[in-house]
């Protein structure tokens, strides 16, 4: 069997978004691929993503946020990154180097999302659900591409 298809998220602070695009390929990818997720300044994981992850069967709650200076120093090698980061905020986003394949998936920021408990949650739903969407999507795409 082949080695896994490599994957890395990031955003800028690891603590939404790339953890629930880490989770959904994992969880979809299967054993061709790997994927992890980190921010270039790392925050723990919001309680609230915890929670609406919770619902569809993933459980964030041990999860930690890992810095992308670490994985370079660790010598860690992607097949591709996607970038999570919202619209505007692009500037921000860390870069891994040395990947020529970079996809940029924006995103609202879960921790800037306003409103009270309850409308926080309903837009984090429909963030989370997109985020599976695209996975999905990139998958069906990705299996069909040699490496």
């Amino acid at each position: 069997m082949s080695q896994p298809r490599r994957v890395l998220f990031v955003c800028i602070h690891n603590s939404g978004r790339s953890q629930m695009a880490e989770a959904f390929l994992n969880e979809l990818g299967g054993p061709e691929f790997v994927a992890e997720s980190a921010g270039v300044d790392p925050h723990p994981v919001n309680p609230e993503v915890v929670e609406v992850m919770k619902e569809v069967g993933h459980d964030l709650s041990d999860a930690e946020s890992d810095n992308i200076v670490d994985f370079f120093r660790q010598g860690r090698l992607y097949e591709q990154v996607i970038d999570v980061c919202e619209r505007g905020t692009e500037q921000d986003c860390p870069v891994f180097p040395g990947v020529r394949r970079t996809l940029h998936w924006p995103y609202p920021d879960p921790a800037a999302l306003a409103g009270d408990e309850s409308e926080r949650l309903e837009a984090l739903r429909g963030i989370r659900d997109q985020i599976r969407s695209r996975v999905d999507e990139w998958l069906e795409t990705a299996r069909r591409t040699p490496k």
